[in-house]
């Protein structure tokens, strides 16, 4: 059984794969029209349109719903693999190779940052959501790093499947040197740190 609400479908499972399986189909039909309707083979062209028409089908809400299971990161990440591979000159390029090549990151890379920016959002109240419901702070006399380090409670399995209990990891490990001065400014931070180490797949 599953229901939409805001645009996500759940199921009574607290599964992704049917909302990934939804929006994949939609990314993959839009991806085809862009490569058959664009006259210019031109690569920057056609990836600005892969970026602004596609990727936010396979983006939207992700803080919500972002997988943990292979299968479904693998699906979300092959809407991006096949279109690049169907590029002029890079067919026979390995996927790490081709994102080089266009400037561009994994889709499980680009998750991983929206969920530290809405975690900062929370911790510094910046949205209508109540910290309480979502964190706990680590005792500062323990910890070493950044003094905003998140405790991690024993959680059921379903549990930690949530962004609550899944970003806390990639959130304690910032280091010490992270700037938490702004929104503006973490995420400036954010996107010159090195976050592959969190990733379930390595794509890059």
């Amino acid at each position: 059984m599953s229901c939409r609400d805001l645009g996500i479908i759940v199921t009574n499972e607290i599964s992704p794969s049917e909302h990934v399986n939804n929006i994949t189909v939609k990314a993959h039909q839009r991806a085809n029209a862009i490569l058959r309707c664009f006259a210019s083979r031109d690569n920057k062209l056609l990836v600005r349109a892969f970026t602004t028409y596609v990727r936010p089908l396979l983006e939207y809400n992700s803080v919500v719903w972002s997988p943990y299971l292979k299968q479904d990161i693998e699906r979300l990440e092959n809407e991006q693999r096949r279109f690049t591979k169907r590029l002029v000159g890079l067919k026979r390029v390995e996927y790490a190779e081709r994102l080089q090549r266009l400037n561009l990151h994994s889709l499980e890379l680009r998750r991983l940052p929206t969920d530290l920016i809405w975690c900062y959002k929370i911790v510094f109240g910046l949205v209508r959501l109540n910290f309480g419901d979502f964190f706990k702070y680590f005792p500062v006399s323990t910890t070493r790093g950044h003094r905003y380090k998140l405790y991690t409670s024993h959680c059921t399995s379903i549990r930690s499947r949530f962004f609550a209990y899944r970003v806390i990891k990639a959130w304690n490990s910032l280091p010490q040197s992270t700037n938490f001065s702004s929104l503006a400014a973490f995420k400036r931070f954010i996107l010159r740190t090195d976050l592959s180490k969190h990733l379930i797949m390595l794509f890059v």
